[in-house]
């Protein structure tokens, strides 16, 4: 599937059929999603460098397009790729870097390495660029992190953001952190897609699509499901 074909599958959706992208961390990982039928995957990440063995935000640009190369090749779904803030290099070397791993999208944060805002502007800028370098090879999903970094009154901050990002070429845009009680207004006031994080006791994808979210994913939490099914299994062999 092109990248045309991932843009379609988050238009025309029913309130209560969201588009739901688990996020792998390796190929095996990536299989077993794309195995269970789910049309589309997004690497998350912090799962990926947990793989990798780094903290999260520590894995070097090489061997995270290295990883996303290897999920990719492993799966006959499209795969949207968590490139952080960009690994600082210019947009046209982050879309071909991206392009050249087979992923069909990118989620673009816009807090840098030391998790300051980046200037509203400044960031819409820069998926212009980005969208300029892409054309529609690239499916772009805006992160907003106002709510995750504590500014006052994060989501007008958030809406005043995704409007620049969406006139500079973002197809979705993720306000991550986003209270169930403010998506409905993020929905009224945000043109395009929306994604969302779904985590555990939150509402399910049903749930989080009739607020107002077009597409769910999950950042590192179906790894730490994963972890925690292996210490439960450790525990017993020790036993």
């Amino acid at each position: 599937m092109s990248a045309a074909d991932f843009r379609d599958l988050h238009h025309g959706r029913a309130p209560e059929d969201p588009l739901v992208l688990p996020g792998p961390w390796d190929a095996v990982s990536a299989r077993v999603f794309a195995d269970a039928g789910f049309p589309a995957l997004a690497t998350p990440s912090a799962a990926v460098a947990a793989s990798l063995g780094y903290e999260d935000g520590g894995t070097p640009a090489d061997e995270m397009f290295a990883a996303v190369a290897r999920i990719v090749r492993s799966v006959d779904v499209p795969v949207s790729a968590d490139v952080e803030a960009g690994y600082g290099l210019p947009a046209g070397e982050l879309v071909a870097r991206v392009l050249e791993t087979g992923a069909v999208g990118i989620n673009l944060e816009d807090s840098d390495p030391g998790e300051a805002l980046v200037e509203p502007l400044r960031q819409a800028d820069r998926l212009a660029e980005i969208r300029a370098e892409a054309g529609d090879a690239l499916f772009v999903n805006a992160r907003v992190d106002t709510f995750l970094l504590g500014v006052s009154d994060p989501g007008a901050a958030a809406i005043e953001r995704a409007r620049l990002y969406v006139a500079a070429g973002a197809d979705c845009v993720y306000p991550i952190g986003a209270p169930m009680d403010a998506l409905p207004r993020l929905r009224r006031e945000i043109t395009g897609p929306i994604n969302a994080v779904a985590s555990p006791g939150a509402p399910g994808a049903p749930a989080l699509g009739r607020l107002g979210v077009t597409r769910v994913t999950f950042g590192p939490g179906l790894l730490l499901h994963t972890l925690d099914a292996l210490r439960e299994w450790s525990t017993r062999l020790r036993g």
